[in-house]
């Protein structure tokens, strides 16, 4: 059983959402961050990424950023840039990116059900990165960002969710990079009771995106729940999500680039590919993406190859990932990447740029090779986190993200 919790959203005034929202902070640099927030004082980058308005020297993970992040939210709320409901909600979160279109519920989730695996995860989550948003999430008082949650489609749920977004939206706007954002509060008690009720009978929910800050919400709730001051408190006990039917899930793939071939020249490192893969040279005129499950596209060194994995997909929903058959099969036997999390060697590129963002990575002469991958289904996910295994670093490039700053929840009841 699901459970989703209304919440008094803080939310931005209605004419400034579009001037308040960012993209989430591990999609932006710390540079271009500082870039926009220079040129925008309102936006929400300067809370979730407030090292931009301190020195260029100042340790990230010090407390004078996340004291800095906390003075900013403040500051929009003095202004009344950001305003709190004044009951507790649900809303119903639309985004178009060109011809797709996803619509989610932005509710609470339980930190419980998170703990007891309810919430199911599929990737693990890296130390430095958990501390970081626990810190933030502690100072601040607030999930800025809400975890990205897919469940298994339900008729019911998508019927009441249609009939809630015929009314007037309280934004509707289109951001810089083209994804329409369109956001409708949800304060009638029988509506809200309706979607609370429908969602007890979805059994599982899924982390789409967003392990980190799902692992330090519940971190702080343990925090907490040990602390006398919050026994009768409630608010920390959830955190901020959106959940979106899996039938709604744009998976784009998040491809490789790596700066050199482990000491091999070119004819010694196509031939140890050439092990477990069919090598085709591409014509140009080619499509550079590829077509199906089990094959690669490599940019290497101004041209371009087909790569076709010689064996037959394992039926372990792990193993047969086409993200498992290139870090089983080339990036660490060949390559010597046995831990891309950590391996200096290696970078990932969103599927959002396309093969000419690996060709300009690797012609940039920062890298020497790009593979392009095919992309995991979400029913892949599924698949994994059912059986509680985790898929490779970077196995998914979720499109369109979540703006952050469009709703945030306060953990003070």
């Amino acid at each position: 059983m699901a459970t989703i919790h209304p919440f008094k959203g803080l939310r931005p005034e209605k004419n400034m959402a579009e001037k308040i929202t960012c993209l989430p902070y591990d999609v932006i640099s710390t540079e271009e961050a500082r870039e926009i927030g220079k040129a925008n004082k309102k936006s929400f980058l300067h809370v979730i990424k407030p090292e931009i308005d301190l020195n260029h020297d100042v340790d990230l993970y010090s407390d004078e950023v996340y004291k800095k992040g906390r003075e900013n939210l403040d500051n929009l709320i003095k202004l009344g840039n950001l305003i709190q409901d004044e009951e507790a909600s649900l809303y119903v979160y639309s985004q178009i990116m060109g011809d797709h279109k996803q619509t989610g519920i932005v509710a609470c989730c339980a930190v419980e059900e998170y703990l007891d695996n309810t919430i199911r995860k599929h990737e693990q989550t890296r130390k430095a990165k958990e501390d970081d948003r626990t810190k933030h999430v502690d100072a601040l008082n607030a999930n800025t960002g809400p975890v990205f949650l897919t469940y298994m489609a339900d008729p019911d749920i998508d019927l009441l969710i249609k009939r809630l977004t015929k009314n007037k939206p309280e934004y509707d706007f289109t951001a810089e990079n083209g994804v329409q954002h369109i956001f409708h509060i949800v304060n009638d008690q029988d509506d809200i009771k309706a979607l609370v009720e429908l969602f007890k009978d979805i059994n599982i929910l899924y982390i789409a995106d967003g392990h980190h800050r799902s692992a330090s919400a519940a971190r702080v709730y343990e925090k907490r729940r040990e602390d006398d001051d919050y026994k009768d408190k409630t608010e920390f006990k959830y955190f901020l999500s959106v959940l979106f039917p899996h039938n709604q899930m744009q998976i784009l793939p998040y491809n490789r680039v790596v700066r050199d071939l482990n000491s091999m020249d070119q004819n010694t490192f196509l031939k140890k590919v050439s092990e477990k893969f069919f090598i085709e040279k591409m014509e140009e005129t080619d499509n550079k993406t590829p077509l199906k499950r089990s094959s690669f596209t490599m940019y290497l060194k101004g041209t371009w190859y087909l790569l076709k994995y010689k064996k037959n997909l394992s039926e372990d929903p792990l193993k047969g990932l086409d993200v498992s058959i290139m870090q089983d099969y080339l990036l660490d036997p060949v390559l010597g990447i046995k831990d891309p999390s950590i391996d200096s060697r290696i970078d990932f590129i969103g599927g959002v740029h396309g093969s000419r963002g690996l060709e300009r990575a690797v012609d940039s002469g920062d890298f020497i090779v790009a593979f392009n991958l095919y992309p995991t289904s979400i029913l892949d996910l599924i698949n994994v986190a059912e059986v509680r295994k985790f898929m490779p670093p970077k196995s998914t490039w979720f499109e369109p993200k979540l703006h952050s700053g469009i709703i945030t929840h306060l953990l003070s009841d």
